[in-house]
């Protein structure tokens, strides 16, 4: 993907002030055990993200980014270290606690979309407010709300089969969005879809961004780290550098 103009757009970008500490990990290490063979996946790493930041993590294959996004997650857990979610020791929380989590502060945004075939956007959207027990008409109208802020107040009842892969990317977004979660944790969000339609992607997460949206983006991409106002890169386990734009 090129971007002509992404330096002219990147010095005149807003940068939002950072609000409340969201994230503190603190010497994190991850270690997997294949067969007689340790992999250390990450090797010690310290990350602090704050409220209203726009974060992208890149690295190479192998890098423990795949790694480190399970752990911002809530999906995994250190081998070793600390890791804090709005002042919350993660490693003392039950496995109730880290599902609320998940569920509640957390939006996930997956290269794949992870829709129900079977069900519309507005369905498809509702999801974690049912998890979260939220009564039919609070569901409803706030996954409508969502569905509009994406730009697919047209499209709600539509299945994702009849949907473009940018409009399934989008209903996933509302999805993810619908909790008003602490974080957007977004994984390749433009891994399956073709240059202008990640572009689009890109332009509303510069524009949730700019409402006040706490946003990670996982990439392998350079064209899409450039989108966010701080890199994050990993090498081997480890934090190679940590520039704010």
């Amino acid at each position: 993907m090129s971007h002509p103009s992404s330096a002219t757009s990147r010095a005149s970008r807003t940068l939002r002030p950072r609000g409340d500490l969201v994230i503190d990990i603190e010497g994190v290490t991850k270690l997997y055990k294949m067969g007689a063979e340790t992999i250390h996946a990450l090797r010690g790493v310290d990350v602090k993200i704050h409220r209203n930041e726009y974060l992208a993590i890149m690295g190479p294959s192998g890098s423990g980014k795949s790694t480190l996004m399970n752990m911002l997650g809530c999906l995994d857990t250190p081998s070793a270290g600390r890791y804090e979610f709005n002042r919350k020791n993660v490693a003392t929380m039950s496995d109730d606690e880290l599902a609320e989590i998940r569920n509640r502060e957390i939006g996930f945004v997956f290269q794949t979309f992870n829709l129900l075939p079977r069900s519309n956007a507005l369905h498809n959207v509702e999801l974690p407010l049912i998890y979260a027990g939220l009564g039919k008409h609070d569901r409803i109208e706030k996954a409508r709300h969502a569905l509009v802020n994406v730009g697919l107040g047209e499209r709600m009842n539509h299945k994702p089969n009849e949907l473009s892969g940018g409009q399934r990317q989008r209903v996933a977004i509302a999805r993810a969005l619908v909790n008003n979660p602490s974080i957007i944790l977004a994984d390749e969000p433009t891994g399956n879809l073709d240059s202008k339609t990640g572009e689009e992607i890109m332009a509303l997460f510069e524009r949730l961004y700019e409402q006040g949206n706490t946003i990670i983006v996982v990439t392998h991409e350079e064209d899409i780290a450039r989108h966010a106002r701080r890199i994050v890169r990993l090498r081997d386990g480890l934090i190679e550098s940590d520039v704010t734009a």
